[in-house]
């Protein structure tokens, strides 16, 4: 899947909230988890700038390094 068939047609479906992992200073990332088949996350304060996509067992091992 192309870049551009991601953003126009999956993320335009995202769901964004902010991370329970960001620590509320204005720092924020956002995640959408509504898309079974990817975990996209993005700045708070670039909801128009660039979107990393993790597939979900990649995103939950990302996030067990954090703990």
């Amino acid at each position: 899947m192309s870049r551009d068939h991601l953003s126009s047609t999956i993320l335009a479906e995202a769901i964004w909230h902010v991370s329970s992992y960001s620590g509320g200073q204005g720092e924020c990332v956002e995640v959408a988890h509504n898309i079974p088949t990817l975990i996209p996350v993005r700045d708070s304060k670039r909801p128009a700038g660039p979107v990393i996509a993790f597939a979900p067992h990649a995103w939950r091992a990302f996030i067990s390094h954090l703990s």
